[in-house]
């Protein structure tokens, strides 16, 4: 008979799954168990190496905060950054580096940090429609009505020190220039499964990132931008507009979407006195209207 090492193996993997879990939610929803800390961690690796992750380490944090179904979706989605020819700014968290010196990042090919070892970073904030979640979403104060009942919007927000259109150059004189860049991409996940994605610029949404966004950067006109998942941000240089779809601009870096560092929004944005001088995600319209069509 040949050996039966390993026979038990699919077996073990799902009660070890299935215990992480259940620990995890008792710690998610504040039961007090014997060294929370050390089980939530040892739990949120074990998990990870069943399922053979690339990206552990951002799991306990996206459970507590939106549980483990919606922090896996979270996950899953967080699409892949490419950044345009002659850039260097990367996403950053805001809290520990409000600068270009701190932000950029030198070099071609996968970058997951900063030249100051600073990790690609996107804030997530969610917004949840679907029945019998829409009144728990933001204490019942997001906005669920009309098309957005059913829905589920996972928003990634990107920061950066600054923006300058046309990498340092205005196209539209003052208002392609300010200190502090919020951007962002967006999930819609339908009942249906269906998911649409759309990335912001200035003013607006975009779908393919391109020349016909320049309207939008000066505040000429703002658009919803919804268009099928890529599960892709191209991000513009200098100004970081985003797009969804490759073909504008030539492409020398990029970040796989499992190797951004996730942090969830809604507790820094509840105790954050930051300031900033263009408007942070949680004092814009889109917070709580996941449809909104401007990015102030």
């Amino acid at each position: 008979m040949g050996s039966e090492r390993g026979q038990g193996t699919v077996e073990w993997v799902g009660l070890v799954t299935l215990v992480s879990l259940l620990l995890l939610a008792l710690v998610a929803a504040g039961v007090a168990v014997p060294g929370a800390p050390l089980a939530q961690a040892v739990a949120s690796r074990i998990l990870c190496a069943a399922s053979l992750a690339d990206g552990c380490g951002d799991e306990p944090e996206l459970i507590a905060a939106y549980d483990s179904e919606v922090g896996g979706l979270v996950r899953r989605h967080m699409p892949m950054l490419a950044f345009e020819h002659g850039s260097r700014a990367v996403p950053v968290d805001f809290r520990e580096c409000r600068a270009s010196a701190c932000g950029d990042a030198t070099g071609e090919g996968m970058v997951s940090s900063t030249d100051e070892r600073l990790p690609v970073t996107a804030f997530v904030h969610v917004v949840d429609c679907r029945e019998g979640e829409a009144e728990r979403s933001e204490a019942g104060a997001a906005d669920c009505s009309g098309e957005r009942a059913g829905n589920l919007y996972l928003q990634y927000w990107t920061y950066y020190a600054d923006s300058a259109t046309l990498r340092g150059v205005p196209v539209a004189g003052a208002k392609g220039y300010h200190h502090d860049d919020w951007e962002s991409v967006q999930f819609r996940v339908r009942p249906d499964g269906t998911v649409d994605q759309r990335a912001s610029s200035h003013h607006g949404y975009n779908y393919g990132l391109g020349p016909g966004n320049w309207p939008s950067d000066a505040g000429v006109v703002s658009r919803a931008g919804w268009g099928p998942a890529t599960h892709l941000l191209l991000v513009s240089g200098g100004s970081h507009a985003g797009g969804n779809t490759l073909g504008f601009g030539e492409v020398d870096r990029f970040t796989p979407g499992r190797r951004v560092h996730l942090i969830p929004l809604e507790p820094i944005a509840a105790a954050s006195a930051a300031e900033f001088a263009i408007s942070p995600p949680w004092r814009k319209k889109v917070w709580l209207d996941p449809e909104a069509e401007g990015t102030d």
